[in-house]
C-alpha cells in the first residue's frame, strides 16, 4: 500500500504541518507533477487548495520540476535542487528523481494556495512535545 509524508506549508504564519497519507488518498496522488494543483481532502484538509512544490523519495533523492517522468536519474548539474556548491564552475553527476509523484515518493511538499473556513491548526491536530 501507498504511504506519503505530506509537508503543509502555510505561508500567512510560516508554519509547517506533517501530515500522513494513506490508502486511496495516496493512490489518487500517483501520477501527480510538481506544479498541479489538488484538493486539500487528499491530506485531511476540506476546502483548502495546495500546490505540489517538490517530495523526496524513500532513499531521500528530491524531485526536480524540470526532469519529467518517474524514474531516478543522474544528471550533471551546477547548481539547483539536489546540489549546493560553493565553488564557481563546479559541477557533478547526482541522482534526482523525476518531476512526478510515484510509489516510491515518501515524502510530498505543499504549499497552500487556497485556504478553508477553517484554520490549519484546528484542522490539523498539533501534538505538543512533552518537555
Amino acid at each position: 500500500m501507498v504511504e506519503f509524508k505530506a509537508v503543509i506549508n502555510d505561508g500567512k504564519d510560516g508554519k509547517s504541518y506533517q501530515v500522513p497519507v494513506t490508502g486511496h488518498h495516496a493512490n489518487s496522488l500517483i501520477g501527480k507533477k510538481i506544479g498541479d494543483v489538488v484538493d486539500g481532502i487528499f491530506v485531511g484538509l476540506p476546502g483548502y487548495k495546495l500546490t505540489i512544490t517538490g517530495g523526496s523519495d524513500k532513499d531521500g533523492f528530491p524531485m526536480r520540476k524540470d526532469l519529467p517522468g518517474v524514474k531516478r536519474r543522474k544528471i550533471l548539474m551546477t547548481n539547483g535542487i539536489g546540489f549546493d556548491t560553493t565553488e564557481q564552475g563546479l559541477r557533478r553527476r547526482k541522482s534526482v528523481r523525476g518531476s512526478a509523484i510515484s510509489p516510491e515518493t515518501s515524502q510530498l511538499n505543499l504549499k497552500v494556495t487556497q485556504s478553508g473556513s477553517k484554520p490549519l491548526e484546528e484542522l490539523i491536530k498539533v501534538e505538543e512535545k512533552k518537555k
